[in-house]
């Protein structure tokens, strides 16, 4: 899937070297393609590969459970037949020097505007304004894919996680998935929920 990158994530990683970051931060973020039609979704599954989606360890299936009840809190269906949204996540030990984009709030521009497609004129559609983010060491990056134009549509990260090798790891885990998913507050099609809800999600 050589494009599910192409508009939201251009990564540099930079572990082990000093000069990349001139500053660090702990924050969280989130960047969104304007051809996401944020509207129609309803079903999600993850996506299979190798890493952390196909891990099988303790602290691996706590993140899968953790984004899946956040989902379902929010009124996705998890789904093997044709989903509508593919989920992968990923944490980069190393510091990481990350081109974001400026943009309003999803939950704002979902609200106002619908998704760019090959029908919308050039000189209608949204542009990207490119922001560059420097992240600390530990970020948890967690990406939705329109599983039919196999395109990333929404990105969230949250960075300084720093899983402790005790019984608090899975509690900073839930926190990261969490504090990502604040960012995407968009409830499946046809789904009534007050926003309140869903700021139990993830406990």
């Amino acid at each position: 899937m050589t494009q599910l990158l192409r508009i939201l994530l251009t990564l540099t990683v930079c572990a082990g070297f000093g000069g990349c970051m001139t500053a660090r931060e702990s924050r969280t973020e989130s960047d969104y393609s304007y051809s996401g039609n944020f509207r129609r979704y309803r079903t999600y599954n993850f996506m299979q590969s190798q890493g952390l989606v196909g891990d099988t360890s303790r602290l691996g299936q706590v993140l899968r459970e953790a984004i899946h009840q956040r989902l379902q809190v929010q009124g996705y269906r998890e789904s093997t037949k044709r989903p509508d949204l593919l989920v992968n996540y990923r944490v980069f030990e190393g510091a990481i020097n990350l081109r974001g984009y400026n943009q309003e709030e999803l939950e704002r521009w979902v609200a106002e505007h619908e998704g760019d497609d090959e029908s919308t004129p050039p000189e209608s559609r949204q542009t990207y304004q490119p922001v560059r983010r420097l992240l600390t060491d530990g970020t948890l990056f967690v990406t939705l894919v329109d599983a039919r134009s196999q395109r990333a549509i929404w990105n969230g990260y949250t960075s300084g996680v720093d899983v402790p090798d005790n019984a608090r790891a899975e509690a900073v885990l839930r926190r990261s998935v969490r504090s990502i998913f604040d960012r995407y507050r968009i409830l499946a099609k046809g789904y009534l929920l007050t926003p309140e809800a869903m700021d139990g999600g993830g406990h």
